[in-house]
């Protein structure tokens, strides 16, 4: 284990930790708010452990997986404890597990929040809020890796433990190279977002965050009603790039090279074929159900929303979907599980993952069929090698393991079963909102402070693809090599 060089990563996370803290500090002195002398000494505090931290470089820089998973993990703590003090040093809130909470949810883009009255927050903690879904949504070590060179040649370890997905190949032979072009098409896509909605009528501000958590598919709001009181064309104009940022970012890449065959590829074109079929029985269903859905026309805009929103694992509301039927909200909490495409912004499972079970068990069937059959499991015509297929079956196991404990052990709180199971499934899969109490008009700040870390772990967990967390409180994972 390379712990000099955790540290000095540590440290750089933390100097550009301090440069963030400028966006929301930028918008406190812009509104004159108090709250502006709180984000300039958390950034003081950022800065100045940061420089401790990075003082010395280390002579070693090597990194290999297992310092790569460590690193990782640690730095999304830590990324989150220092991202939480705004919060207590602007006085949004007085209790450090809900700071906390907040902080984790913001950075692993789930958007489960503890504020009950977001419009009676500062507009700079509403920004940092949202802003913190833009800086996690690429993977904040992706970010630092287009600027500095971390790990001597090995920073690969460090894109596979924080990329989601199965697997994670290199858009061009060098690392910071692929850095700078995933952040760049991320980029782009904010922007071209941000500009839309200014076209439509939104503020700058507004824009501005919503900009920021679309992009990190976050869906922490500005507003108490999240997304219900913008105009149909905003509402459409979120929908689009909700599902713009849940597809692989090196199919943009692709497209951009002219690849449209490669890029158009079999996951993708699942993932399309679950968003409109799901869209299409959910509008069916709602279709004169209420006021709000009393014609095809806004029950089609709200279920396009909803769907995308869930399956995206954003989180934005247009509607109480707690109110829908039976059907409705089943088929949401589906695409909840399912998620997104693999290197998107997007949590869940993962569609990628989806279609090698789907094609595992089938081939299993094959094989009871015709035992003498070998049969290898195939994904756009190319054989997926043993290891992502132990890899993808380890997952899901240790995914239900997660997710029954995890529901264990909020089930303490009382809550009725739809609560705690949409609770967990909410912050596992990095999406915000459930169904029951914790529905899109409602928030966590009901649960006790042991549930609240239990689904602080499971939004850190549900980030990083379970492993990095999980590897922390492993004996071997510290164990330093014989030489």
């Amino acid at each position: 284990m390379n712990y000099s060089m955790i540290r000095y990563t540590l440290g750089w996370l933390l100097l550009f930790e301090a440069a963030f803290f400028l966006v929301p500090l930028i918008t406190a002195i812009c509104y004159l708010e108090s709250a502006a002398f709180g984000f300039l000494f958390v950034m003081l505090i950022s800065c100045g452990v940061g420089v401790l931290f990075t003082y010395k470089k280390p002579k070693n820089t090597a990194l290999y997986a297992r310092d790569g998973f460590v690193i990782v993990a640690l730095s999304w703590i830590v990324l989150s404890l220092f991202g939480a003090l705004p919060f207590l040093f602007t006085g949004a809130t007085s209790s450090f597990i809900d700071a906390l909470f907040e902080s984790v949810s913001g950075f692993t883009t789930t958007g489960s929040s503890i504020f009950a009255a977001v419009e009676s927050l500062p507009k700079s903690i509403n920004m940092w809020r949202c802003f913190t879904h833009w800086v996690g949504g690429m993977g904040v070590l992706v970010f630092i890796m287009a600027f500095l060179p971390l790990g001597g040649g090995h920073n690969m370890h460090i894109m596979r433990a924080e990329s989601p997905g199965p697997s994670v190949s290199k858009l061009v032979p060098k690392v910071k190279n692929t850095a700078i072009i995933l952040y760049t098409i991320y980029f782009v896509l904010t922007l071209i977002q941000f500009i839309a909605l200014l076209i439509s009528g939104m503020s700058i501000c507004d824009a501005t965050a919503t900009a920021f958590a679309t992009a990190g598919t976050g869906g922490f709001g500005v507003h108490n009603d999240s997304m219900a009181s913008a105009s149909a064309a905003q509402q459409i104009i979120v929908t689009v790039f909700m599902l713009l940022f849940s597809l692989n970012f090196n199919s943009y890449y692709l497209v951009l090279r002219a690849k449209f065959k490669d890029a158009f590829n079999s996951e993708i074109k699942a993932f399309l074929i679950i968003v409109a079929v799901a869209i299409a029985l959910t509008t069916f269903n709602i279709v004169g159900s209420s006021d709000a859905v009393e014609n095809i026309g806004d029950a089609l805009r709200h279920a396009a929303f909803s769907v995308a929103s869930l399956i995206s694992t954003t989180g934005f509301a247009t509607l109480d979907f707690n109110l829908w039927p039976e059907l409705s909200k089943t088929l949401l909490v589906l695409v909840m599980f399912i998620g997104a495409c693999a290197g998107s912004t997007g949590g869940g499972i993962k569609v990628s993952r989806i279609i090698i079970l789907v094609k595992g068990f089938l081939r299993e069937l094959g094989m009871l069929i015709s035992p003498k059959q070998v049969k290898k499991i195939t994904v756009d015509k190319r054989p997926v090698e043993g290891e992502v297929v132990r890899s993808v079956n380890a997952y899901i196991a240790c995914y239900i393991l997660l997710f029954v404990a995890s529901l264990l052990l909020v089930s303490f709180d009382s809550f009725d079963l739809v609560t705690n199971f949409t609770a967990v499934t909410a912050t596992l899969n990095n999406i915000g909102p459930g169904l029951g109490a914790v529905g899109p008009t409602s928030n966590f700040s009901a649960f006790s402070p042991l549930s609240k870390l239990v689904l602080i772990f499971d939004m850190l967990a549900g980030r990083l693809e379970l492993f990095p967390m999980l590897l922390l409180f492993s004996p071997a994972t510290w164990k330093r090599k014989r030489a």
